[in-house]
């Protein structure tokens, strides 16, 4: 019965968006989903004759994401809504910003020509938010997860200008510490939202090789951003990039139509498939993935993760003991030597 009882809970669901990730395949699924009125290919050509037309107002996006600036800001959502308290509606303003996925059910005719392919880490998807010297990390729903320095464009006190200011569609992996980079939005107060995936992919990779300590942990930057590398869909690419090694255990396969700009919500332009599925959908043989996570010998090894954590070990006694060396003292022609010894515990800055 608990058997039966899975098996259903499974194969329906209450969401209306189609081919939604959250749920089974539907072409490999037990029990066949109601299909939507619209074939996922037709989605996908109504929504690139419609970014043609209509262009957003993404400067002002980008500005009042930065700023955290919402005064006369409305949607249409909350146009229909009851006046109530601004700091209770503040996680919504930070929420649906991010581009998100649709099983990839209906392959494209074009996918070697005109798709790319992005191997994606297991962890947290994060809208990553760089200013006014401070970096902050959101759900997909609209909630502050962390915030800290960091040497991204905007993000460090003492490094920024009121015009500089970053915005990027990131992968957590709490393992490494490391923010990998999946889209970028706004760098450096310059946003690309309307600009096209093989265009922003590009910048993406450029931006965060010129600029100097992202790639590296330390008191200034605790995490590290990388950028996740694209790969064209031809047949033999798919299959040399799952062959590579890497640093990190593969969750997914993201599929990015090269002409699609960053858009809000899902997209039919934007697929999502397992390793496990190609074999049943782009009938390329099941990859044998191979991970070597990269090792870590840097000041963040002995970073707590939180106050609470260093609560903890200041009351199992297990604090850090730093020596800070020999000062030298003239007194009357005379040199004293003095060594001192501190117990203070040894925390990095967050």
């Amino acid at each position: 019965m608990e058997e039966l009882t899975s098996t259903l809970a499974s194969s329906f669901s209450v969401s209306n968006i189609p081919n939604n990730p959250a749920a089974p395949h539907p072409r490999l699924a037990q029990y066949k989903a109601k299909s939507h009125d619209l074939a996922q290919s037709e989605r996908r050509r109504q929504m690139l004759d419609r970014q043609k037309k209509q262009r957003q107002d993404v400067a002002n996006l980008a500005r009042r994401l930065a700023e955290n600036d919402w005064e006369n800001w409305s949607t249409e959502e909350e146009e229909d809504e009851e006046e109530m308290d601004y700091t209770q509606k503040r996680p919504k303003l930070y929420a649906n910003q991010l581009m998100l996925s649709e099983w990839l059910v209906d392959v494209p005719g074009d996918l070697e020509e005109e798709w790319l392919m992005v191997a994606c880490p297991v962890g947290r998807r994060n809208l990553l938010v760089a200013a006014k010297g401070t970096t902050k990390a959101y759900t997909k729903g609209g909630f502050c997860v962390n915030c800290f320095p960091s040497a991204l464009p905007g993000g460090r006190k003492g490094k920024y200008s009121a015009k500089e200011y970053t915005i990027l569609d990131t992968i957590f992996c709490e393992a490494s510490r490391t923010f990998y980079v999946l889209d970028i939005m706004c760098w450096k107060g310059h946003p690309v939202y309307d600009s096209e995936t093989d265009f922003r992919f590009y910048w993406l990779q450029t931006k965060l090789q010129e600029e100097p300590g992202v790639a590296e942990h330390s008191n200034t930057n605790p995490f590290v951003f990388v950028a996740l590398k694209n790969t064209p869909c031809q047949r033999l690419s798919i299959q040399q990039r799952l062959a590579e090694t890497f640093p990190y255990e593969v969750d997914g396969l993201l599929f990015f139509h090269k002409r699609t700009h960053y858009t809000f919500g899902s997209s039919p332009l934007v697929g999502w498939l397992k390793p496990h599925m190609l074999p049943d959908i782009l009938g390329i043989p099941a990859p044998t993935i191979t991970v070597v996570p990269a090792v870590e010998t840097s000041v963040m090894d002995t970073t707590h993760e939180n106050d609470q954590d260093y609560i903890d070990t200041m009351e199992t006694g297990n604090t850090a003991t730093k020596k800070k060396g020999r000062r030298r003292r003239k007194r009357g022609g005379l040199e004293k030597m003095e060594a001192e010894e501190s117990t203070e515990p040894v925390v990095d800055e967050k």
